[in-house]
């Protein structure tokens, strides 16, 4: 496995494009499965979590092809209804190929997923919903085994706003006989572009965005060509990492509209924002030391789970205290107790931190613990006195292209180290 090799006390400079989306990108491959023709999907990003989810689809009959950031997935002659368990293992996100298989050959099987160890991690509401359109489940011997005849139209109440949820609902209910109307759904800009290519599929689903969404079932749908936004949590780690490192830089392509929690905390924190919504650029400006700040995790529009860790790093550099409170899932700081090894002063209680900052870091070798915790400590070593290594680094690259090409680009001294 490859380690990443960081030089701290370089300020970050320049300017960098952020990558498609990967959160947006796994549902709509999910989704490709719905249509008997050829989908197209630009700007995808080159990451560990889609060729995850290219091997799941090509085991279950489709014929998939990527090349200069471009994939394309041929679902006429899909026949396989079981979700090989060396890639459920390894991504959470598999579980959304349920509902595109349920509602296409009417049955579907996979394990219990697996991806960043964040806690228990329940997948209840995905069953919850599909069992609502009509769907039987059993659960034996750690396998999920799901059939529907028929799926059809329901009134889905989720008692959490989760984005998995809500996307594994709307890919089995377009299609379902009926309208569906699915209650206290996810907000997040990935739901609103998932039912947007959707839409363009030929499916009828309005309200993507709030917190009721409602889908009127077709028959049919068609495939589509479609360009995929930028991915937000790339864009909110490096505006974050350069937080702790200091520096001046700009983030192209991401919408600022989608981050307006986090970049109101980069103001708080002391960092000049110009955010440009309509040529998609947000540039930060970080002299001196961040602030301490307050914080607590929430569903869109909320401040997001997936960005806690890396600004848990940029609070350790900080002048002062800073809290953040946890509420989304149960075991998020596990990079926490890594970044001691930094000289960071953490306290843990519950589901919050206390970090009291001082910078610079002294430099460590750690072993990043999951996708984000892993970049969090990229950003610790950016403000560390000294060479660090993380190992590890398979995780990051779950939702990163080339994190270390990009910081490079912003004057990062970062280098992966393949053994």
């Amino acid at each position: 496995m490859s380690a990443i090799q960081v030089q701290g006390l370089r300020p970050l400079s320049g300017k960098i494009e952020i990558q498609g989306s990967k959160n947006a990108v796994l549902p709509m491959m999910a989704a490709a499965l719905l249509a008997k023709s050829t989908t197209v999907l630009h700007r995808v990003p080159a990451i560990a979590d889609v060729d995850s989810m290219t091997g799941i689809l090509e085991s279950l009959g489709c014929v998939c092809s990527f090349s200069d950031g471009s994939m394309t997935i041929d679902a006429t002659a899909v026949s396989g209804t079981r979700i090989p368990e060396c890639y459920v293992g390894k991504m959470r996100s598999s579980v959304m190929v349920l509902g595109p298989l349920l509602a296409r050959l009417g049955e579907a099987a996979t394990s219990f997923p697996g991806g960043c160890v964040l806690g228990k991690r329940p997948i209840d509401l995905h069953l919850y919903a599909l069992q609502e359109l009509g769907a039987s489940i059993q659960e034996a011997g750690g396998m999920i085994l799901a059939e529907a005849k028929k799926l059809s139209g329901a009134n889905l109440v989720l008692r959490f706003a989760s984005v998995g949820a809500t996307e594994n609902a709307v890919l089995a209910a377009v299609t379902a006989e009926g309208i569906t109307v699915l209650e206290h759904a996810a907000r997040e800009p990935e739901i609103v572009e998932l039912c947007a290519f959707l839409s363009a599929m030929g499916a009828k689903i309005s309200g993507a965005g709030t917190e009721t969404i409602r889908i009127e079932g077709v028959q049919r749908l068609h495939a589509c060509e479609w360009t995929l936004g930028a991915d937000r949590i790339c864009a909110g780690t490096y505006l974050a990492a350069t937080l702790a490192a200091g520096g001046d830089i700009a983030v192209c392509g991401a919408d600022p509209r989608s981050l307006k929690a986090p970049l109101l905390l980069m103001e708080a924190m002391g960092a000049r924002i110009r955010a440009d919504e309509r040529e998609r650029e947000i540039r930060l400006t970080m002299r001196g030391r961040p602030k301490g700040f307050s914080a607590a995790t929430g569903p869109y529009p909320a401040f997001p789970t997936d960005l806690q860790s890396v600004f848990l790093a940029a609070a350790c550099t900080a002048d002062g205290e800073s809290r953040i409170t946890e509420t989304v899932f149960e075991a998020r700081f596990a990079a926490a107790r890594i970044l001691r090894d930094f000289g960071a002063q953490i306290w843990l209680s519950g589901q919050t931190a206390v970090i009291r900052g001082s910078y610079p870091l002294k430099p460590a070798i750690v072993r990043a613990p999951d996708l984000r915790g892993g970049a969090a400590l990229l950003a610790a070593a950016l403000a560390a006195d000294g060479v660090s290594m993380i190992d590890g680094a398979g995780h990051i690259e779950r939702g990163y292209e080339d994190i270390c090409r990009d910081l490079r680009t912003l004057g990062a001294e970062v280098f992966t180290i393949h053994s």
